[in-house]
């Protein structure tokens, strides 16, 4: 007789996006916290409260995009200021393809964390911005405002 809990479909989805997403997830808690033991916390905590909370998903339809905003919530509850980092740090933890431009990655740490999650999923995951806009729980013109917004201040940033 087996004795333990059986999986729902809903855990189980839950499970097999966490599998195969974790290295987005890991990017994305990266390009925040800028350390590899924060990011790695960020997506355990993440992942823990996905698979306790997967009976509260309306959908499996909806499984990757209510991660997301859950792997974002993480993000920002860390509440850490972005620490900026040494070249040697960049090349030590292998991530220098993920930003190959320091300062590109020092005027994305100067903006607000939901501009920088705007930029970071539409550039760095590839994602639309109705998908944005559904993780971010926003309006999709608001998000093309962020992006807008975001876009002009790296553009100064960037001429400094």
């Amino acid at each position: 007789m087996h004795i333990g809990k059986v999986q729902t479909e809903k855990e189980k989805c839950v499970e097999q996006l966490l599998l195969t997403e974790y290295n987005r997830y890991f990017r994305l808690a990266m390009s925040f916290v800028h350390n590899e033991e924060d990011a790695g916390d960020i997506v355990q905590n993440g992942a823990y409260k996905a698979v306790k909370g997967s009976g509260s998903l309306r959908s499996t339809e909806y499984a990757a995009t209510w991660l997301y905003r859950i792997m974002l919530n993480e993000i920002f509850r860390f509440g850490k200021e972005p620490k900026h980092i040494s070249l040697e740090d960049v090349e030590e933890t292998g991530y220098e393809e993920r930003y190959e431009d320091l300062d590109l990655r020092r005027a994305l740490d100067q903006l607000s964390r939901e501009d920088k999650a705007v930029v970071e999923l539409k550039f760095f995951e590839d994602m639309k911005l109705e998908q944005i806009a559904e993780i971010l729980q926003e309006n999709v013109n608001t998000v093309k405002s962020r992006l807008y917004r975001a876009m002009k201040k790296l553009r100064v940033h960037l001429e400094e």
